[in-house]
């Protein structure tokens, strides 16, 4: 819902766990890979220098979904953290956020959900 109508912008692996493009916004796909079947509403870049230069062009907000590498790559430039809290612990889960990746961010909003989902926003101090 928050997306919609905008852009999001992934990581290959993010891109290929989703297995199609989110429907109603523009899909940006971060990929060095030169063997990726075009698709409608989907481009695909190959650097974050690339997203930058296409956010001038964009009537829209520009949201990065993942992963871990993909937030990394654009820690320095993302001005507000959306985070939705899910209380669940995933025995195999392999990869984490840095626990200060929200250093320097202030909490503006906080909204209850169902099923105990909690959503954070965050903006750049």
């Amino acid at each position: 819902e928050t997306t919609t109508g905008n852009a999001v912008v992934m990581g290959s692996n993010t891109w290929r766990s989703l297995g199609k493009p989110l429907p109603n916004r523009l899909n940006i796909v971060l990929s060095r890979s030169l063997n990726i079947e075009t698709q409608p509403n989907v481009v695909f870049v190959h650097s974050q220098d690339e997203v930058v230069a296409l956010t001038k062009f964009l009537n829209c907000d520009l949201f990065v979904i993942g992963g871990a590498k993909t937030f990394n790559d654009f820690a320095d430039v993302i001005e507000r953290w959306s985070v939705t809290e899910v209380p669940a612990d995933i025995e195999d889960a392999d990869t984490f956020m840095p626990a200060n990746f929200l250093d320097g961010f202030k909490l503006t909003q906080e909204k209850k959900l169902e099923d105990d989902l909690n959503v954070k926003i965050l903006n750049r101090i």
